[in-house]
């Protein structure tokens, strides 16, 4: 479990991809290869963002047995601490926000832009932790912290393409989700993923394939839903993981996780993805 390395893994994909990384990478055909001009636009506007704000953490009331299991496993682990602290760290805020854990009488995760505050429901770390205990995993606490961290971050995606108004091109669900993977496959130091932040994801992708099981069949209410699918969006965690370092991540796809059809377009598409994030993002970092 990462809870206590999001914060400099936050601040490493900035930093690598504004040091000759992925963000000046020929992601494909549009983008001219070699390119430093996004990153050179992005280091001259920085200043003109001022930081306002910060993100602080709040564990509210539980009273069910759910919510009361939630919250303990989140409090225990300093979850929302360290994930309030990953943003303060890398973002300038143009205000206060909140990362509340809250009682919601179900699974979910959340943002809202009035009360300006990311919401985390303690219903679903309870059910991340039951699902994976009931899929025999051998650490289902660890796994269900770990699909936490991917709702975190998925609801930052919507937090920011909100408070930075950032363009986006497709759902807006689904690029939540790429911020996400973005975030947590970013490199270290080195170069090289930690495979401890790719079982983060494949542990999100994970909760996913559980909700998808939950769900059962689908219908038009799916279908015609802001989300994909759930297993949709499950194969895309998966094949980002894997594209970001197709070698180290083999296993996603010899071990069945990925079709092998899918996987070849993997590294382009996560390339890409990375690109684009690295690039809308980086006026706003410190």
């Amino acid at each position: 479990m990462i809870a206590r390395r999001t914060a400099p893994v936050l601040l490493a994909a900035f930093m690598i991809a504004g040091c000759g990384g992925a963000a000046e990478q020929n992601p494909g055909s549009a983008t001219p290869s070699g390119s430093t001009a996004p990153a050179a636009k992005a280091e001259s506007d920085t200043d003109d963002v001022p930081d306002e704000g910060d993100m602080t953490a709040v564990y509210e009331d539980a009273t069910t047995p759910e919510a009361q299991n939630g919250r303990q496993l989140l409090e225990s682990a300093e979850l929302l601490e360290n994930l309030a602290a990953s943003v303060n760290d890398t973002f300038n805020l143009p205000g206060d926000f909140q990362l509340l854990g809250q009682q919601c009488d179900q699974p979910n995760a959340f943002y809202d832009p009035n009360e300006q505050a990311i919401v985390l429901c303690y219903e679903d770390a309870d059910f991340a932790e039951a699902v994976f205990a009931k899929n025999g995993d051998p650490d289902p606490v660890d796994s269900a912290l770990n699909a936490e961290i991917g709702s975190f971050y998925h609801e930052l995606g919507h937090m920011l393409i909100d408070i930075y108004d950032l363009p986006i091109t497709g759902r807006e669900e689904d690029v939540a989700d790429q911020l996400a993977a973005f975030v947590m496959l970013a490199p270290d130091d080195d170069g090289t993923i930690d495979p401890e932040s790719v079982k983060v994801v494949r542990d999100f992708a994970g909760e996913f394939r559980a909700f998808a099981d939950e769900e059962g069949e689908v219908g038009e209410e799916q279908f015609a839903g802001g989300h994909s699918l759930n297993q949709t969006r499950m194969y895309n965690l998966l094949c980002w993981a894997y594209g970001a370092d197709p070698d180290a991540n083999a296993a996603i796809v010899s071990d069945g996780e990925l079709p092998p059809e899918r996987a070849e377009l993997c590294e382009d598409e996560y390339s890409k993805m990375d690109y684009g994030w690295a690039t809308l993002l980086a006026p706003y970092v410190k």
